[in-house]
């Protein structure tokens, strides 16, 4: 028997058991899934639907994050090189526009920082505050977030009016950062003292003493100086 004629049997033969009539049991299921899938189609076709577009959404949301990160990268190098420059106003700019443009990303954040330290070596204590609560209210980097808001803090307190200690007292007020408590407390006692209320500023720079000497991540530097501030208002170091 020839090969063609082989491969033509088996062909007729697989379609003669395709076509064979199903045994009860398999009709059966066959129509169960006819009456499922009925059933419930539009819903299936539903939430498959709606699948495909949340994975779509999240494989276009993660583009344009590494997009919005690398551009941000670029800018946050231009304002690294005016810094090596000396342009001042140029690096300013460079802050301006990570906040305008790319304010999700932690380039912005740490722009924002360094652009008040800039502003306030120059005298502009207005312009460093401006930066300061730009970044304490859009930071998204706790790290950034803690240090934009104590540094504002500072700021405040040595603007030293009546209502910058109020927007000061405000911002201690709230929660502190995780692993910042310390910190807080500190310049907590910072507002105290500016104030010359020295006996809350000891209580405030003791409770800090307490919660640094258990942060042993932070460097000694920051407990030399509280125990500086602790010494100046007649505290004890335990």
């Amino acid at each position: 028997m020839s090969h063609s004629r082989l491969n033509q049997q088996y062909i007729t033969y697989k379609l003669a058991w395709i076509d064979m009539p199903l045994d009860l049991e398999e009709q059966e299921q066959l129509d169960q899934f006819k009456a499922f899938w009925q059933k419930y189609k539009n819903l299936i076709t539903g939430v498959l639907t709606v699948a495909l577009f949340a994975y779509a959404a999240y494989s276009g949301y993660q583009w344009w994050r590494n997009s919005q990160a690398l551009e941000a990268s670029k800018l946050y190098e231009t304002m690294v090189g005016a810094i090596a420059k000396g342009d001042k106003d140029q690096t300013l700019r460079a802050a301006d526009d990570l906040q305008k443009q790319f304010s999700s990303t932690p380039y912005a954040s740490m722009s924002s920082l360094v652009a008040a330290r800039i502003a306030s070596d120059a005298g502009d204590s207005a312009k460093a505050l401006d930066y300061l609560r730009w970044a304490a209210k859009n930071a998204s980097n706790d790290g950034y977030l803690a240090l934009a808001k104590l540094r504002l803090v500072t700021q405040l307190i040595e603007q030293g009016s009546e209502k910058d200690f109020a927007e000061a007292d405000q911002i201690l007020k709230e929660t502190p950062v995780a692993g910042f408590e310390a910190l807080w407390l500190e310049r907590r006692g910072d507002w105290y003292l500016a104030q010359k209320k020295n006996a809350e500023a000891k209580a405030s720079y003791q409770e800090a003493w307490k919660k640094l000497d258990q942060a042993k991540e932070f460097p000694e530097e920051a407990r030399r100086l509280l125990k500086v501030k602790l010494d100046a208002v007649g505290g004890v170091a335990q």
